[in-house]
């Protein structure tokens, strides 16, 4: 927890606004309290674990009483770009809001990005950000920027509070809003002046939310549709999105694919949401999907879309997308039925409420009916995925793979691991080479997709699970835009692990350069090879880390096990491999599913008959 020196009796005192009320219990009668004061106490009265920020002029007068705060720890983050990502991190974790504070202007700004990665990911978050007194807004004062403005198209909700009374009403809805019906980000904020004013305290306070009503029930007809419908087909896909994962809807999954024996694809989302070792699991579709996942979906005659979105990365070109596929689209957010695909029978609400209700469905439907054999089509699944098998090969200058790396760490930590990781080349074969048997053991930016993720995600999954064991997968372009946060990590006593995949380039545009500009590399050389900057192992140890390094097949294992020995400080492994290695097998934006190709060079027929 972060607090602040112990003052000498001799020490002269700065006057207080006021004095601070004794604790309180979250219920009771009113008390007079100021906006600043009242602030936290709703924080603690809503169950507030954690949070994320740093201070600033119009934001201060809250850090005073957040100081007493016996139930809120305050992490002292070096960029607040780093705090939005933490209380992402530990809201995907562990399941809760993720809160995170800043300051006007820039300080709100910079939670831009994290907003709009959270939002894109569906992770409920509370930002709170100061603003300038209200005599002020409007005026370019300093440090004045219109953050609700701003972040308008990419919270949920937000909200500016102009009266103090209203602090409590505001943080009960905003954690309300963020945590149900469909996650997202919501941000409150607030001005100085009325985080300085008096006002009273209550809790709980009355919601005023007449036109949120999320719908959580499905409806009844459109569950025996898509019964009926699962029951007769003869190539059915279970489409798994992230929206499982959010509602916890994982063993109720597991029921629903094995009472049908139909195959399951897990989205970049949805990892974890089915254990890969199960035999009906055909791994990730999409854009770096196995083949026999994509294979399986182009294929198909149904899919049974739940908590997915249709994203493009997983259609691929939308138009040549499952064109025979009938679909059942299930899913908490009415405005993401038919959106990208049109649904065949469109079922509303939440996932674990719709799967439940659609095993006894289907059981009941199978009474009436006999249902189709599925051996034909798993004849057809099962030969594509022992043709195509997810694989590497080790590059031909002898220089160390970045996917045995990766493989490795899956393979050596604990069962109950957590995976994190920034985006790019890393990101995928983290999520290609790591086991995931569990749900929220992998955590990533899908949507939004921002580099700088890793380091501070895994901040915020360490201090929502501080028992376990959290891995950050991290390319060299991605680390340098946040690696900051160790510091923090160091400070705070979160030893997270960092493996540093360094191929010295930017992996994946260098990719794209290599199979779609002609090999002419501009501006993705990161000098992390050629010149060692920087050299990541000193890096970590300025930072407060351990600094470790591998370079050769032989030194991979030793040094994950000694990474994975450390834990009373942060680690950072710099594993150097080949700058040429690829994420395989590859869609090529703007192309459809049917053009996958499983290496350069090598397309599965697809256009046979399957």
């Amino acid at each position: 927890m972060t607090s602040a020196p112990s003052r000498q009796a001799s020490e002269p005192t700065s006057p207080r606004p006021g004095p601070r009320p004794k604790p309180a219990p979250p219920t009771g009668a009113p008390i007079r309290v100021t906006g600043a004061q009242s602030l936290v106490r709703s924080l603690e009265a809503v169950g507030c674990e954690v949070v994320f920020g740093i201070p600033g002029g119009t934001i201060l007068p809250a850090y005073d009483p957040l100081l007493d705060s016996t139930k809120v720890r305050h992490i002292l983050v070096r960029h607040e770009q780093g705090a939005g990502h933490a209380a992402t991190g530990y809201a995907q974790a562990t399941g809760k809001v993720g809160v995170c504070m800043a300051t006007s202007g820039p300080g709100a700004t910079n939670l831009v990005t994290p907003l709009a990665d959270a939002n894109m990911d569906s992770v409920p978050v509370v930002a709170i950000t100061g603003q300038q007194s209200r005599p002020l807004i409007g005026t370019d004062a300093f440090q004045e920027a219109d953050i609700c403005g701003i972040t308008m198209p990419i919270t949920k909700h937000n909200v500016l509070v102009t009266d103090a009374a209203e602090i409590p009403r505001a943080i009960a809805e905003a954690f309300h809003i963020a945590a149900t019906g469909r996650p997202g980000p919501v941000l409150v904020d607030i001005p100085k002046d009325v985080l300085q004013e008096q006002t009273s305290f209550s809790w709980p306070p009355e919601l005023r939310l007449p036109g949120y009503r999320p719908t959580t029930r499905p409806h009844g007809k459109q569950v025996r549709e898509a019964a009926k419908l699962i029951v007769n087909a003869r190539k059915p896909v279970l489409y798994v999105g992230g929206g499982v994962i959010k509602s916890d809807a994982h063993a109720e999954l597991l029921r629903l694919a094995e009472d049908t024996g139909i195959p399951v694809v897990t989205t970049l989302m949805a990892r974890g949401a089915f254990p890969d070792s199960h035999e009906q699991h055909l791994g990730m579709p999409g854009m770096h999907g196995t083949v026999a996942a994509v294979a399986a979906m182009q294929k198909s005659d149904l899919l049974i879309a739940l908590g997915a979105r249709f994203d493009d990365r997983v259609t691929g070109q939308l138009g040549s997308f499952a064109p025979d596929a009938q679909i059942i689209h299930a899913d908490i957010d009415p405005a993401e039925i038919s959106k990208n695909r049109r649904a065949d029978v469109p079922i509303v609400g939440d996932c674990k409420e719709i799967i439940t209700e659609l095993i006894d469905a289907v059981r009941t439907e199978r009474d009436a009916v006999k249902a189709v054999d599925l051996t034909p089509w798993w004849d057809t699944l099962n030969s594509l995925r022992e043709t195509f098998p997810l694989g590497y090969d080790w590059p031909e200058d002898g220089t160390l793979s970045p996917q045995y790396v990766i493989e490795r760490i899956g393979q050596l930590s604990p069962a109950d691991t957590i995976y994190t990781a920034g985006v790019g080349q890393h990101q995928m074969w983290a999520a290609q080479f790591v086991k995931y048997e569990h749900p929220r053991t992998w955590i990533n930016s899908g949507g939004l997709g921002t580099m700088g993720f890793a380091v501070p995600a895994a901040m915020g999954i360490k201090a929502g699970e501080p028992s376990r064991t959290v891995w950050a997968i991290d390319g060299d372009g991605c680390f340098q835009m946040t690696n900051q946060e160790l510091a923090t990590c160091a400070i705070e006593g979160l030893p997270v692990k960092i493996a540093v995949i360094n191929n010295g380039n930017l992996g994946m545009v260098r990719q794209w350069q290599t199979l779609f500009y002609g090999e002419r590399y501009s501006n993705t050389d990161l000098g992390t090879h050629k010149h060692r900057i920087p050299d990541f192992k000193l890096l970590a140890e300025a930072l407060g880390c351990a600094g470790l390094r591998a370079e050769s097949r032989e030194e991979v294992d030793e040094v994950i096990a000694k990474a994975l020995e450390i834990n009373d400080r942060p680690v950072v492994v710099d594993f150097v491999v080949g700058k040429d290695a690829q994420v395989w097998p590859m869609v090529a934006a703007g192309t459809g599913n049917s053009e996958i190709m499983a290496a350069r060079g090598i397309r599965p027929l697809f256009d046979e008959d399957l």
